[in-house]
C-alpha cells in the first residue's frame, strides 16, 4: 500500500500520507472533520479494555490508546494511524462504559454533584513506525441531578456505550456546571494534541487547509 494518497478525501489533489483511523467513533470522524481532515480508512482495534488490577485512570487510557495504534499500524505500513481511548475517572476509579441502563444510572449516581477527570489517551503511528503518545486530562463538575432528571436522561438512550455513562456533546450538557480543560478531549479526541501529533508525524491539518483555500483561488 502506497504510504501516501495522491488525492485525499480532504484535500482533492494535495499530497500528504495516508490517515488510518484506528477508531469506529462516530464523534472522533466528526472532530476530526471540524479540523479539515477526512481518514483514508476506518480500522477499529479489537482488544480488551478491561482495566489491570489497580491501574489507575490516566495509565489506562494511555496503554489502551497504544495498544490499539500497535495493533492496526501492523496492517497499514507505511501509513499514519491514529489510535484513541476515553476514561471517566473518580478519584483512582475508572467507570466503565454504560452497555446498559443500570450500569449507566450507577455513573450518573456517583458522578452528580461531584468533580470527575475525564482522560484521552492518544497514539499516534508515523510512516517510519516512530510512536507518539499524550494523555489529556479534563475536568467537568456536574450539578446536583434529581432521580426525576437521572430517569429522564436514561429513557432518551443517549448514554449508551458511552464512558461514565453520558455524552457532553448531547443532553449531558445539560448537567454541565464547570469545565476545565479540553472540550473535544471529553468528547473523545483533543484536537490540540492531536494536531500536534500529526504535524509531527507529516500531516499539518491548518497547512493543508490553508492550501486548499488557495487552491479554490
Amino acid at each position: 500500500m502506497n504510504a501516501r494518497a495522491a488525492a485525499t478525501p480532504d484535500q482533492p489533489g494535495i499530497d500528504r500520507p495516508r490517515l488510518i483511523l484506528a477508531s469506529g467513533s462516530p464523534r472522533r470522524r466528526e472532530l476530526l472533520a471540524q479540523i479539515g481532515l477526512v481518514p483514508d480508512t476506518i480500522d477499529p482495534a479489537d482488544i480488551d479494555e478491561s482495566p489491570f488490577p489497580d491501574e489507575l485512570p490516566s495509565p489506562h487510557a494511555q496503554r489502551l490508546s497504544r495498544e490499539k495504534a500497535g495493533m492496526v499500524a501492523a496492517r497499514h505500513a507505511g501509513a499514519i494511524v491514529l489510535a484513541a481511548d476515553t476514561v471517566v475517572g473518580l478519584g483512582r476509579r475508572i467507570l466503565p462504559k454504560a452497555d446498559d441502563v443500570d450500569t449507566a444510572r450507577r455513573c450518573l449516581n456517583l458522578l452528580q454533584g461531584r468533580r470527575h477527570r475525564v482522560y484521552t489517551g492518544v497514539a499516534l503511528v508515523g510512516t517510519d513506525g516512530k510512536l507518539w503518545s499524550r494523555v489529556v486530562e479534563s475536568q467537568v463538575i456536574f450539578r446536583t441531578l434529581s432521580r426525576d432528571e437521572i430517569d429522564q436522561y436514561l429513557s432518551t438512550g443517549d448514554w449508551k456505550g458511552k464512558a461514565g455513562g453520558y455524552a457532553i456533546q448531547g443532553l449531558a450538557s445539560l448537567f454541565v456546571r464547570q469545565l476545565s480543560g479540553s472540550y473535544s478531549n471529553v468528547v473523545g479526541l483533543p484536537l490540540t494534541e492531536v494536531a500536534g501529533c500529526l504535524r509531527a508525524a507529516g500531516i499539518d491539518a491548518l497547512a493543508l487547509a490553508a492550501a486548499q483555500a488557495t487552491s479554490r483561488g
